[in-house]
């Protein structure tokens, strides 16, 4: 009656097994690190790290192990002093062609990396990190639109056989289109109200043109805006997540604000280097109709703008953009089968492939510039050169464009949805430029307005309170828990913590984030899930005081409590659902260790509990007593009652 087939206990062992297996590793810790990144002109190799052990070695700087991958070179340290010292000896080595920041590498043994037995991730509030508030500039987003309505409708006419005198942009904001006659206007109105319905038109008459003005209806303004700050969301998440920063928090705030969190990374100077570098590209015809020498002397020409090529030289270029970095749905790394140089493979959306087809084929033995432009942060310094604070005391920033013409190749024939970039210095610039433009341009600059870094002490202190709230709770409860119902009160404590360490076991292995609310749902848990082992014992000793033999009240008592338990733990799955679909931040991380933790309580409560107590009294052909507390019932009783 109370025993299990020999399957069932070797699939509750064999979880229990796992489950400890894939919880070890967050017994390990962490190691301070530093970590050296390459930049755009730059590489980390094994000269680098060669170079970089020399200088730790020279200065007596001990380090317990260095590794070299993807992201660059990784060394640890046995201590935060140490890294901190060893962070300020190699920036100095390295200067300003390397990024050089404080980061803390898992210090889990290599047996369990290889079977990809990885600690959870933790939190800003327990690990340490940074924070940012980032400021879109919608103001940005709506004249980037006016220009490229004011493309749209240069072409639209054009296709249309509609005469017009000016199309221009007003700084004021707004779009204005010049004709010489009554009947071209309304022509020309008709095609606009057809082609671009999302724009508002009036029409008068100035200095005896006849005019009309366009400009964006308010749903416009606000879909804008809305698509502009869900690309700076997308933007930041795939170049956090390709730069290799472990489990970011990238979400909205308000109608036109981000939050970045970086857990793990421990100075603002790493952060700001990979949010700020946010590449795009610009394409632009080359302007040889003036004299480059007369621009590069002051007298730059009208409708064009100097520029600079990477190795210095001087480039005039004309002002109207023809497409850019927001046409680009993919790039690739490769090189030139003639010239076996580095290249980088583009392919445009359809609107940046009819413009460049269009454009190259008009302009065939001319020249076409590919510029690229990064958005920097950078502190507001005053006239002393001193960083400017805000009321809270916070560093002022604002956002620098750098720019330089990557290559002006002549236009050979015309060019279609895809084209290559060539003129680049090395395979590690290809690669990282590729993966920039792949990430995706920001539909808008960003400010960051605000920033706040979270030490690893206060996380380290965050995590103590956690960790003693939860074994404060777990010792309570198994001391009432013992005492109440003996025996079977340590079959249920023993369950309980295979309950927890499932439970860690699972948020390893779906590398979920903790958090502090994370830390409060699994005190949650562990509330909870003695609650099925109440039920069962309770019912246990309600079968016996029936009168029922002790073998027939174990099962009847797992048996009838099996209902009440699924009832109770579905519906606060239910609730913990609601949460996970509708909340945000902390509440989702609430909900995300809820849920899984009632998961967990199930099998422990049922099936581990009962498999020990089966394994304890179900072997016993006469069974004559259960310890179960105050009814501690004897088969002979029973039977003479």
């Amino acid at each position: 009656m109370n025993r299990y087939p020999l399957w069932k206990y070797l699939l509750v062992l064999t979880i229990v097994v796992v489950g400890f297996v894939y919880a070890l590793p967050n017994l390990y810790g962490e190691y301070p690190a530093v970590q050296i990144s390459p930049t755009r002109t730059t590489i980390v190799d094994q000269a680098v790290l060669a170079q970089v052990k020399d200088k730790l070695n020279l200065a007596n700087i001990p380090y317990s192990g260095a590794v070299l991958d993807e992201q660059g070179a990784r060394i640890r340290f046995t201590d935060t002093e140490i890294q901190i010292r060893a962070r300020d000896l190699i920036q100095k080595a390295l200067g300003d062609n390397y990024v050089v920041a404080l980061n803390l590498l898992p210090a889990t043994p290599a047996w369990l990396a290889a079977i990809n037995a990885r600690p959870m991730y933790l939190g800003l509030d327990l690990r340490g990190g940074v924070h940012f508030l980032m400021q879109v500039d919608t103001a940005a987003v709506l004249k980037k639109a006016e220009e490229n309505y004011t493309d749209d409708m240069r072409r639209v006419m054009r296709e249309a056989r509609v005469q017009y005198l000016t199309v221009s942009r007003l700084e004021r904001g707004g779009i204005e289109v010049r004709f010489r006659n009554e009947s071209e206007r309304e022509k020309g109105l008709l095609v606009m109200r057809k082609e671009l319905q999302e724009l508002d038109f009036t029409e008068f008459e100035r200095g005896g043109d006849f005019v009309f003005r366009a400009s964006m209806k308010p749903a416009t303004v606000t879909e804008k805006n809305r698509f502009a700050l869900e690309q700076n969301i997308n933007s930041l998440q795939n170049r956090v997540n390709e730069l290799g920063v472990a489990e970011p928090v990238i979400q909205q705030q308000g109608s036109d604000r981000i939050v970045v969190q970086l857990p793990g990374v421990q100075d603002t100077a790493r952060a700001k280097e990979i949010l700020g570098r946010t590449a795009t590209l610009e394409i632009m015809m080359v302007d040889e109709e003036h004299d480059l020498a007369g621009a590069v002397s002051g007298q730059v020409p009208p409708g064009s703008k100097l520029y600079k090529m990477r190795d210095g030289r001087p480039i005039l270029l004309k002002n109207r953009l023809i497409y850019s970095g927001d046409n680009i749905i993919d790039s690739a790394p490769g090189f030139d089968s003639r010239t076996s140089s580095p290249i980088v493979s583009i392919t445009l959306d359809a609107r940046g492939a009819s413009i460049n087809q269009r454009v190259t084929g008009e302009n065939v033995g001319k020249r076409m510039a590919v510029n690229y432009v990064e958005i920097k942060s950078e502190p507001r310094l005053d006239e002393q050169g001193r960083p400017l604070l805000d009321a809270n005391g916070r560093v002022l920033r604002v956002s620098r464009r750098v720019e330089e013409v990557i290559t002006a190749p002549v236009i050979r024939s015309q060019l279609g949805k895809r084209f290559q970039i060539e003129g680049l210095d090395s395979v590690q610039e290809a690669n990282e430029l590729s993966l920039l433009l792949r990430a995706g341009a920001f539909a808008a600059p960003v400010v960051i307005i605000e920033e706040r870094t979270v030490g690893p002490s206060l996380g380290a202190d965050n995590i103590a309170k956690g960790y003693n709230s939860i074994w404060a709770g777990f010792a309570a409860i198994a001391i009432f828990m013992v005492i109440y119902y003996i025996i079977v009160g340590f079959i249920s404590v023993a369950a309980l913590a295979v309950n927890l360490l499932l439970l860690v076991a699972l948020l390893s292995i779906l590398q979920a984030t903790l958090t502090l609310p994370g830390m409060a749902a699994i005190a949650l848990t562990v509330g909870m899930a003695i609650d099925a082992n109440v039920l069962i014992n309770e019912r246990i000793r309600e079968e016996l005081r029936n009168g029922n033999t002790p073998q027939a009240s174990i099962f009847a008592g797992y048996e009838r409590a099996f209902g009440t338990i699924l009832d109770s733990n579905v519906t606060t799955l239910i609730a913990g659902l609601a949460l996970l679909v509708f909340g945000s931040g902390a509440v989702r991380g609430f909900a995300v260790v809820l849920c899984l933790g009632i998961m967990t309580s199930m099998f422990s409560a049922v099936m581990v509990s009962r498999a020990l107590v089966n394994l304890y009294y179900g072997s016993r052909r006469k069974l004559e007593r259960i310890s179960i507390g105050n009814t501690a019932w004897k088969e002979s009783e029973v039977t003479q009652g």
